[in-house]
């Protein structure tokens, strides 16, 4: 490695070609980071006391990918954001400047020659700056004039419009020349044969502020090989998932499309930053690496055409495209893993079209069943990471709804009774999504879809006057001497909530008005509108009467999962099942103190929630949530308790705990209490759901 203080303009001047690899991420500096320079530049350049301004290093490879000699381009291993920036800039100030010359050698015909183009050379060679595909095409555009092709890169678009914009604002360049002059850069360059330019890459992008999760995995998978095998790669595989995402999404979405896949693959969430090492440790396994690299990027590209399907509306089937758009509206992120290995499997053919189908509409009657049902989200990332471990592909459909059926309290599918309950009382109006249950309710068995964005929501019984925010005259005595506790518990219900596309029309009208309306309730076409101007009065009775009814229609529309008692048991894990053992076997727990002792604490434990069950085993007494938190084993004159929880992370006031790491000991976990008496359970207990709690928040994905 070399490295050198260089003057910016002198560098590009005396380098005849900078190439960027087809392995690096595409030129992404937004308007923010142009303007930092554009500040810079221009305060360097108005200020005599400052003599040079430093923009960071250019990493390249001299030599080892192409012949050397004095003509041989630079392989650009980091700067390309700095150096294409620039170019841009130069770019928009050639356009500019005219038949200027504002300083020695800052000509149109110098700029040009020195630091865009090779004037001598043709072809590619032309070009002081090759970038990769897109922006590639866009900069030699910009470079000769020319119009924009169709499939333009946005980022050099506008970056050069940005730039070309403050230039034609300025009365004198000067200030610009002078502060390009002025710009200083670490030349580091490599040899290939002798410098590990991965090693260097990540030691430069440690930080991961430069380059996305995804930039560092392409890299990783392409710079090590021939240019050969990096072209056929990228043109076959990566480019083609550059494309399919477009090239916002890919910004705004890859990184997070890679820790789907991963989860997919290693049945792990990793953390965000975590990606590109996560990916690096799966890429070193032995069925991945046995397998070659040309298998592992197929693979990715595969799965980023099902994430695209579904997460940003490619999907070409028209069933599975509303169904994938009713889920977004969701926006249950979580749930991709699972539908990226339910995808790859039904491009397999492994999951019909039908039981495709089904699955997403299983999975979006979950996620919206529990929004309304207010069941904490906290655990859903692990039930769908982790679904896909249980799914038996020879009985797909049937084994993913009696996963869904078999799950815990806390992550449980609702219930018809629990979820037609809620739903008449929860403020839907606020739901994050109101088109989107409006919508379901109203397109359901429609073979005619109404495009219900065209329509607005109506409060039948209004929300609240326009002047003083409280409910209208006419309304209050509509409802009498209680229409204020009415008024505030239903308002923003099932019951009140209706379309129309004449909500200006209805205004804050009596409930007659707004029936009668000449394109009023009663002569309305949509299914919402359905039975209301049938009612006398808008009063509680009537909210309470519809609200009733449109929640025996929400369970038809987001339905719940059934399964014959002996197929659901047939999948319950056997650690449900019998273990042949009862407390007759633990003789402690019979008769006496230490017997009471137990049937209280037992009767603690379960109360926590109902997911916990009771395990009777031969020399303890297990009890689980997603496994152990708690065994118990019976002793003459006291309850010996194995917390699972590290010992470290206790919250233990009273100094109970014991410290049993490592030691052997029948039960699980680091912590051992003692229970001796009733009256200690309550401080007992305590610790307990420390432990339960920390289970249900971090269960690792098996």
């Amino acid at each position: 490695m070399k490295a050198t203080e260089a003057k910016l303009l002198e560098f590009l001047k005396r380098s005849p070609q900078f190439v960027i690899p087809i392995y690096q991420r595409t030129y992404s500096w937004k308007v923010k980071e142009c303007q930092q320079l554009w500040d810079d530049i221009i305060r360097s350049g108005n200020n005599d006391d400052i003599n040079a301004h430093f923009m960071g290093s250019v990493v390249y490879v001299e030599k080892g990918l192409y012949s050397v000699s004095s003509q041989t381009p630079l392989l650009v291993i980091d700067g390309q954001q700095r150096l294409t920036t620039i170019t841009l800039l130069i770019a928009a100030l050639t356009e500019v400047i005219g038949d200027q010359e504002p300083l020695k050698e800052f000509s149109k015909a110098k700029l040009k020659g020195y630091y865009l183009t090779n004037p001598l050379e043709s072809g590619e060679k032309f070009y002081k700056l090759i970038l990769s595909q897109t922006d590639d095409l866009s900069l030699k555009a910009i470079i000769k004039g020319l119009e924009q092709p169709n499939e333009r890169s946005i980022r050099v678009v506008e970056n050069f419009d940005f730039f070309k914009t403050k230039l034609q604002k300025m009365a004198d360049l000067k200030p610009v020349c002078r502060g390009l002059a002025k710009l200083m850069l670490v030349d580091i360059s490599l040899n290939r044969e002798q410098d590990n330019a991965q090693l260097i890459f990540e030691s430069m992008n440690s930080t991961g502020k430069e380059l996305s999760q995804a930039d560092l995995i392409r890299n990783y998978i392409l710079m090590g090989l021939e240019p050969e095998h990096q072209t056929h790669l990228y043109e076959q595989y990566w480019r083609p998932m550059e494309l399919a995402f477009g090239q916002q999404a890919y910004s705004d979405y890859f990184d997070s499309f890679m820790r789907h896949f991963l989860t997919v693959k290693t049945r792990e969430i990793p953390k965000i930053n975590d990606v590109y090492h996560v990916f690096k440790e799966y890429s070193t396994r032995p069925h991945v690496a046995s397998k070659g690299v040309d298998e592992l990027v197929k693979d990715i590209r595969n799965y980023a055409v099902y994430f695209c399907a579904f997460a940003l509306g490619r999907e070409q089937d028209e069933q599975l495209k509303l169904a994938f758009k009713d889920l977004r509206e969701l926006k249950v992120d979580v749930a991709f893993p699972l539908l990226l290995e339910l995808y790859s499997d039904y491009s397999t053919q492994l999951l019909s079209h039908g039981e495709f189908l089904s699955a997403v509409r299983i999975i979006e009657s979950y996620v919206f069943r529990r929004a309304i049902c207010e069941i904490p989200t906290n655990s859903m990332n692990k039930t769908f990471a982790r679904m896909g471990m249980s799914l038996k592909k020879d009985r797909y459909l049937e084994s993913l709804k009696a996963s869904f059926m078999l799950l815990p309290s806390y992550r449980r599918f609702p219930s018809d009774e629990e979820f037609h309950r809620k739903i008449q009382t929860k403020d839907i109006y606020n739901f994050r999504s109101k088109s989107y249950w409006l919508r379901r309710m109203e397109n359901f068995d429609r073979k005619e879809r109404i495009l219900v964005d065209e329509f607005t929501i109506e409060h039948i019984l209004p929300q609240a006057d326009n002047n003083s925010e409280k409910l209208p005259t006419v309304w209050r005595s509509e409802l009498g001497d209680d229409w204020e506790r009415i008024w505030e518990t239903y308002r923003h219900t099932l019951g009140n909530l209706t379309l129309t596309g004449y909500n200006s029309e209805y205004s804050n009208n009596a409930f007659l008005d707004k029936c009668e309306h000449e394109y009023g309730f009663k002569f309305s076409p949509l299914k919402m509108n359905e039975g209301i101007a049938a009612e006398s009065r808008w009063n509680e009775a009537a909210i309470q009467k519809r609200a009733n009814k449109l929640a025996d229609k929400a369970t038809q529309v987001w339905a719940k999962v059934e399964l014959p008692k002996d197929i659901i048991d047939a999948y319950k894990p056997n650690q449900d099942r019998p273990t042949g053992y009862s407390l007759e076997d633990h003789p402690h727990l019979v008769v006496g103190k230490i017997a009471e002792i137990y049937q209280a604490f037992r009767k603690a434990v379960l109360e926590i929630d109902p997911c916990v069950t009771e395990e009777i085993k031969k020399l303890y007494i297990a009890f689980k949530a997603e496994t152990n938190f708690v065994d118990v084993v019976p002793q003459a004159k006291r309850l010996r308790l194995s917390l699972n929880m590290p010992f470290a992370e206790i919250d233990d006031p009273r100094g109970l705990c014991k410290d049993v790491t490592n030691l052997g000991r029948w039960g699980n976990g680091d912590i051992e209490v003692g229970l001796e008496n009733v009256e200690d359970i309550p401080h007992i207990m305590s610790l307990v759901i420390q432990v339960f709690e920390r289970q249900i928040e971090s269960t690792p994905i098996i």
